[in-house]
């Protein structure tokens, strides 16, 4: 299966930070769970939004696509996932183990990058950190997009499983874009971002966190304004049953399905729909 390549890692990572928009800048803040680092970009005092990858090799770098257009309007904030591949590091900070630890590494973030509240979107796991975190601090977050989330509405696919855990068992670039290329129907996919997938694969692992779907009675009190965007075409789960079930648990949500995009690919697959739904929710 070979060892985890750093430079190789490192290379691919920055050939798709190279499509972020050009005034891309990066950030690092410290905390009690490590050093969470990302890439900030659009205008000084505009309106923040924090963006929060999927999990799994995804990192800050999945929204090379996206953060052009949402820094129109926005100050744009993505992060690398503490224990996932990517540039942040847990050092000697104490393990993340449950939500509530999440919900403080996010507290923390905001509060080394001097923001009272935020817009908020997340991808698949993201959108999983991303709901609990609304709802543990609903004040903190103005307006909330989940893309394709998983575990939150309902549960992964049985085919999902069986090959998401045939590719954690022996971790390679092959098996890795294998799965990839079953979840995205074979579509195209940008092949630099497919390339950082793959270097990913070998990154040191760390058990993510996982628990239960996010309390139904907490969401039944939400009322911050939510965006549901779901992905046609993913494999991760039953997207019908996804949106029915949201629509019933989220007072404030607004249920959309995109046509021709997979779990996976969805943040750079058809940017321009995507794009627009978003800008026009975090405008709205």
């Amino acid at each position: 299966m070979g060892s985890f390549d750093i430079h190789a890692f490192d290379e691919a990572y920055d050939k798709v930070m190279a499509k972020w928009p050009a005034d891309r800048e990066t950030f690092a803040v410290s905390g009690e769970f490590g050093t969470t680092r990302g890439s900030v970009c659009g205008p000084v005092g505009a309106p923040p939004l924090l963006l929060l990858p999927g999990g799994g090799g995804a990192t800050s770098a999945s929204w090379f696509a996206n953060a052009g257009e949402l820094a129109l309007t926005h100050r744009v904030y993505a992060v690398d996932l503490i224990g996932e591949p990517g540039h942040s590091r847990r050092e000697a900070g104490h393990p993340l183990r449950k939500a509530a630890d999440l919900a403080a590494w996010l507290d923390g973030i905001l509060h080394g990058l001097e923001i009272d509240a935020t817009a908020l979107c997340g991808h698949s796991y993201g959108a999983w950190i991303a709901l609990h975190y609304a709802l543990y601090a609903p004040h903190r977050v103005r307006r909330l997009a989940l893309l394709d989330p998983t575990q939150c509405f309902a549960g992964f696919g049985t085919a999902y499983i069986l090959r998401a855990a045939r590719m954690m068992l022996g971790r390679s670039a092959r098996r890795t874009r294998a799965f990839l290329e079953w979840e995205t129907g074979g579509a195209r996919v940008d092949p630099d971002w497919l390339l950082l997938q793959e270097a990913a694969a070998r990154f040191p692992f760390t058990r993510p966190v996982t628990g239960p779907k996010p309390d139904r009675a907490a969401m039944a009190a939400f009322d911050v304004p939510t965006l549901l965007l779901l992905a046609e075409n993913s494999r991760a789960h039953d997207v019908r049953q996804v949106a029915a079930r949201a629509a019933g648990s989220l007072p404030r949500v607004e249920v959309a399905v995109l046509a021709d995009v997979s779990h996976h690919a969805l943040p750079h697959t058809n940017p321009a729909e995507l794009n627009s739904r978003l800008t026009a929710f975090f405008d709205g």
